[in-house]
């Protein structure tokens, strides 16, 4: 892997050469995070340096590719059952091979070094496309997004920035005010190939699209554990979305929604091979995973900011491929959450924010999140300074106040983060 980045460092070193056409900027960030879970104080610490990268050789060709190094301090070995009820953690047990256990149910934060993007796009007369790893953003809600089966955000932190995905990238304008957006992107099997058609439009004081998507979603078994390379069975399905998301100003409030529907498919061997694999464990005579084939999941949302600049936003979710009662919540549920294949445990809740400006160089909020269906909820105090130019420190606070086996538990521990970015 070493020669990879040696190639990419006497890229960056040549790269003058090409003249001011190349942009080169980025961020240093250090952060901290504490947390405070049962009668135990953990702690993690990690440095973040991404560079950015554009250039430009001509009128209608660009490249951009963003470089991640990540180093990770403190703790960073995660058992994630210490996140979970107790009932639920009953339902795994640790793995024994030859007088040895061994705990797969854990999280590791290793060094990382990668490229999140790096794609080139060409301008054509009629039409743009882009072809590589990119930002791929759909959807006009704040904490959830319906139609954007590629990310899922942070409800702590809604803002940071994405990961990139590899596709192709096709945008046609059709006029000032329309537009079509198509994508594609491979995966290990073509008949589930990620594909996306988009409309996109205004009318009035509305922006709004139409989407039809079909996406590669795989679903972990937990209980199915690879004793050789401690990995857990997923079950491969296609997921068929047709929806559609609209943002604007209706009597003097920013208002926002997206509604999709979502279809999913499973192939009769996936699914004889997946019963298999289970009869196989010492759980065989375990339930099959519970998935529901067809659902809707919904946003809406709206915001206002006063004379004083104070700022108010809601957004109420409700997705009903999750469940509406904790009781039902199952080990592979609090999994499949944590490894980010799904985006909620809780099936409706809403999310608040009062944002305010103190002085020009600081900025403090409170966010808070509530779910109608298991009455648990969470708050994130949030302050921002701007301490020089260039370099910005963000504090985020998360407590929960849920009881144990809800989506927002007190067992999931509360703490704090403390964060600077350094931009170059």
């Amino acid at each position: 892997m070493k020669w990879r980045y040696l190639l990419f460092a006497l890229f960056l070193w040549t790269l003058p050469a090409l003249g001011q056409q190349v942009e080169i900027f980025g961020y240093f960030e250090p952060q901290f995070m504490g947390a405070k879970i049962g009668d135990e104080f953990y702690q993690l610490s990690s440095n973040k340096l991404r560079v950015d990268l554009q250039l430009r050789t001509s009128d209608r060709v660009s490249f951009g590719a963003n470089f991640d190094y990540i180093t990770y301090h403190g703790k960073t070995d995660w058992d994630l059952k210490l996140f979970m009820p107790e009932n639920v953690v009953n339902e795994v047990s640790d793995i024994n091979m030859f007088g040895y256990s061994f705990n797969p149910y854990h999280w590791e934060f290793s060094d990382r070094q990668f490229l999140d993007n790096a794609f080139v796009k060409f301008s054509f007369s009629k039409f743009d496309l882009t072809v590589g790893k990119q930002q791929i953003s759909l959807g006009t809600g704040y904490v959830w997004n319906p139609v954007d089966v590629f990310n899922r955000k942070d409800i702590v932190d809604p803002t940071y920035e994405q990961p990139g995905h590899n596709a192709i990238r096709l945008d046609i304008p059709i006029s000032s005010k329309w537009g079509i957006t198509s994508i594609y992107a491979p995966t290990d099997n073509w008949k589930a190939d990620d594909l996306l058609l988009k409309l996109k439009g205004n009318l009035g004081h509305f922006d709004f699209s139409i989407l039809g998507i079909q996406k590669q979603w795989k679903f972990t078994d937990a209980r199915i554990v690879d004793f050789i390379n401690q990995k857990f069975y997923q079950l491969p399905t296609r997921r068929q979305i047709l929806g559609f998301d609209f943002a604007g100003e209706l009597f003097g409030l920013g208002v926002w929604g997206e509604a999709a529907h979502n279809r999913l498919l499973i192939e009769n061997d996936d699914w004889l091979d997946y019963e298999k694999q289970l009869a196989m464990t010492s759980l065989g005579a375990s339930l099959p995973m519970s998935l529901e084939r067809n659902f809707w999941e919904w946003v809406v949302g709206a915001d206002y900011t006063f004379d004083s600049q104070t700022y108010v936003m809601a957004e109420f979710y409700q997705n009903y491929f999750a469940k509406d009662d904790y009781n039902d919540y199952r080990f592979n549920d609090w999994m499949q959450y944590y490894m980010a294949e799904t985006k909620t445990l809780s099936r409706d809740q809403c999310y608040t924010m009062i944002q305010h400006p103190v002085t020009d160089l600081l900025s403090a909020s409170i966010s808070g999140i509530y779910s109608f269906s298991d009455e648990s909820s969470a708050v994130f105090p949030m302050i921002v300074y701007n301490l020089f130019e260039d370099v910005d420190l963000t504090f985020i606070g998360n407590f929960y106040l849920g009881k144990e086996g809800t989506a927002y538990a007190k067992n999931l521990g509360n703490g704090f983060m403390a964060r600077a970015k350094v931009y170059f």
